[in-house]
């Protein structure tokens, strides 16, 4: 069941982070994007860093409005994680996929935009939707912004993504519609996601500029993953 994003009109301030060369999902003219690896980090190896949960929120989350609250954000000292289901978010610039016709809960904004003042086109720009600040646990406190990297982890791939958008605050476990094409999900923003099994870590005071640069978000996730994997 997708849930729709509770969109915030604030625009992302960004530090820039270095392109790379490293394959990635590349739009088509038709706002296609292209699945391809990314990066040399085994999903196992992600994992295996995020076994034991330290609860950074004060209390769960549901996956979906009609389920019961069973997820926790947790932590560690360079990152924050929850293992979640993964609704689609189809939100921001419309496009052949994601509009008003394909989307009954079709919203034309993202909580974040592009440096070029749009806001994020979720059939090309693979973002995760956070859920917006509460009781529960605030993110900005936890060094996750607009724009933050993050590396989504299912069935063995591993996708690099920003924090583009903001959700309902008791709800978790969302990713546009370009996350869930690049990592094999079913991405139909009317049935489509996975019920559960995604893995979400987003890495403490990162950030991207132009938050819609891909390139930068893998180069930097990598870097990242990289760090975390070794422990350092």
């Amino acid at each position: 069941m997708r849930v729709q994003s509770l969109t915030l009109a604030a625009a992302g301030v960004a530090l820039l982070a270095p392109t790379t060369t490293s394959p990635t999902v590349v739009p088509q003219a038709q706002d296609q994007p292209v699945v391809r690896h990314e990066g040399d980090v085994r999903a196992a190896d992600l994992l295996a860093k995020v076994r034991e949960c330290v609860p950074v929120s004060k209390g769960r989350y549901r996956t979906d409005y009609d389920e019961p609250a069973t997820v926790r954000v947790c932590g560690t000292r360079d990152a924050v994680f929850w293992k979640a289901d993964m609704d689609i978010d189809c939100d921001g610039r419309p496009g052949r996929r994601c509009n008003s016709r394909t989307d009954p809960l079709f919203s034309p904004m993202t909580a974040y935009q592009q440096a070029d003042g749009r806001y994020l086109s979720a059939e090309r720009l693979p973002y995760i939707v956070v859920p917006g600040v509460s009781r529960i646990w605030d993110h900005s406190k936890s060094g996750v912004r607009g724009g933050a990297v993050a590396a989504v982890v299912h069935e063995g791939r591993v996708q690099y993504a920003v924090v583009g958008d903001v959700g309902p605050a008791d709800v978790i476990g969302e990713a546009s519609y370009a996350t869930a094409k690049a990592l094999g999900i079913p991405a139909d923003p009317h049935g489509g996601g996975t019920d559960s099994g995604v893995t979400y870590i987003v890495f403490k005071d990162s950030q991207v500029k132009p938050i819609e640069d891909h390139d930068a978000a893998v180069a930097t996730g990598e870097r990242l993953a990289r760090l975390f994997v070794r422990g350092g």
